[in-house]
């Protein structure tokens, strides 16, 4: 039942906030589903060795720590939303709560599902479900925006669809052998036709990679980020990009228990320093905040399937990754917010005098600034460092090198910008006295940061046996 109620409990909660007509009452319902949700997923951690519907829904290592990363993440972008929806009105009015609750049951259902069709329809429902939400400006970029993401997406997702077709063909029709059920897909692994497994994985790789942003499939995020309200982009950066690298993953561990490793490791490798490469060469011509941060999402997407192609250390660094990067991203696109709404643009040469004019959030925009590049002690160094780690570990040196040098013009095009906007002298206009930043705009970025801070410096020994799970489920182990 405890399954059954993590993705129920959303669900319902979306409709219920629908029915409420103050807006005020409305965001409480929002807080009190995600608190209620945290809740819930704490207390499968006590005992995750559940399934319900005959195994359908079950939660192993891979798919607990990812619910982890959703489930922290909404609790701070439902915090975020206290303060946010008492200045702004979306697009959507009461349907912005319920969408965003909506969200939240699907991601869930992508994280518990081990049954792959059943993790494509979760897939599916996280864009139906965030496309509304993009579209806050009201303008024609906007609208530009929300286009390019639903035709990408569509795309993505149909190659995704694909890749669950062509993994139904290969997987035998023995007595017993549950179609497309991961449990039963690892069990009779050798039995699976590597003609179809192979076009599956490349069909998966395309579908899901499209979702996370990968390049050359990334062109939807930085219109998306940018135009959706900062919570929507840090929900999405952080939230669906989690979900969709779940996906992949899942690809990933049937395709290496079938020992297609020399066929899927040089692709992920090669999706990943060219994902890497893209962001690199744009980050540093960019003028806008939220834009920087999306092609900041494309190089950290890359560095989780290099992770995953590099396997070993690799592997292990890209399932902490994936939670490092997803509670840093969440906290600095809400950080973001934070400056976008004192300064009314995302455009980095009308923010400058942020120090000022918002202190808090111009001091954690600049810890943000380290922690993203990797710096100790922050959680990313150490997923960063698996990484590279198992690329020496692997005679695989170019690649190391490579990453370093791409990281570290990276550092170049973000200290850049956000050193720029926070130490710059503002105008006239922008010296008047203002209001002082929000406790509820401030408490969700600054329990994510500290998130990151503490896995840098400590990894409780529960979730540092989770991780290892994980990363042995994809070929890796711990550094």
């Amino acid at each position: 039942m405890l399954l059954i109620a993590i993705v129920l409990l959303p669900a319902l909660a979306a409709v219920a906030a629908y029915a409420v007509t103050d807006r005020g009452r409305r965001s409480w319902v929002l807080v009190a589903a995600a608190a209620a949700h945290l809740a819930l997923v704490a207390a499968l951690w006590r005992s995750p060795e559940q399934s319900v519907f005959d195994g359908w829904l079950a939660a192993d290592a891979l798919g607990l720590v990812v619910l982890s990363l959703e489930s922290v993440l909404f609790a701070a972008v439902a915090t975020y939303a206290l303060g946010f929806l008492r200045t702004e009105k979306p697009r959507g009015g009461r349907a912005f709560a319920s969408c965003l609750l909506a969200f939240l049951a699907a991601v869930s259902l992508v994280c518990l599902s081990q049954h792959l069709a059943i993790l494509w329809v979760g897939m599916e429902a996280t864009t139906l479900t965030v496309a509304p939400l993009v579209f806050h400006r009201r303008d024609r970029r906007s609208l530009e925006a929300v286009y390019k993401y639903l035709m990408l997406s569509s795309v993505g997702i149909a190659f995704a669809l694909l890749a669950v077709f062509l993994l139904a063909d290969a997987q035998p029709s023995a007595a017993g052998v549950r179609p497309l059920l991961l449990p039963d897909l690892l069990q009779h692994a050798a039995q699976l036709d590597h003609w179809w497994l192979r076009l599956s994985f490349a069909f998966a790789l395309i579908g899901f990679g499209t979702k996370m942003g990968l390049a050359p499939l990334h062109t939807w995020k930085p219109d998306t980020y940018g135009e959706a309200p900062s919570l929507i982009s840090g929900l999405m950066c952080g939230g669906l990009t989690g979900a969709a690298f779940l996906g992949l993953a899942r690809f990933t561990q049937v395709s290496l228990a079938a020992g297609l490793a020399p066929f899927v490791q040089p692709l992920l490798i090669a999706f990943g320093l060219l994902s890497i490469a893209v962001a690199t060469a744009f980050m540093l011509g960019q003028a806008d905040i939220k834009r920087l941060l999306a092609y900041s999402s494309v190089e950290h997407m890359g560095l989780l399937v290099l992770g995953l192609g590099i396997g070993g250390a690799g592997a292990y660094g890209a399932v902490l990754h994936v939670l490092n990067n997803g509670l840093l991203k969440g906290a600095l696109f809400l950080v973001v917010g934070n400056l976008v709404l004192a300064a009314n643009t995302s455009v980095a040469a009308e923010m400058k005098g942020m120090l000022r004019r918002r202190p808090v959030s111009a001091v954690l925009l600049v810890v943000g600034l380290f922690a993203v590049s990797g710096t100790p002690p922050f959680g990313l160094f150490i997923s960063e460092y698996s990484i590279i780690s198992g690329a020496i570990q692997q005679d695989r040196l170019w690649i190391a090198i490579a990453l370093v040098v791409m990281l570290s013009v990276i550092f170049v095009g973000l200290a850049g910008m956000m050193l720029g906007l926070v130490w710059a002298e503002a105008g006239p206009s922008a010296a008047r006295t203002e209001p002082r930043e929000s406790a509820w705009l401030l408490a969700g970025p600054l329990t994510l940061m500290a998130l990151v801070l503490a896995l840098g410096l400590y990894i409780p020994p529960p979730l540092q046996a989770m991780l290892q799970r994980a990363a042995a489920t994809l070929g890796g182990s711990a550094p």
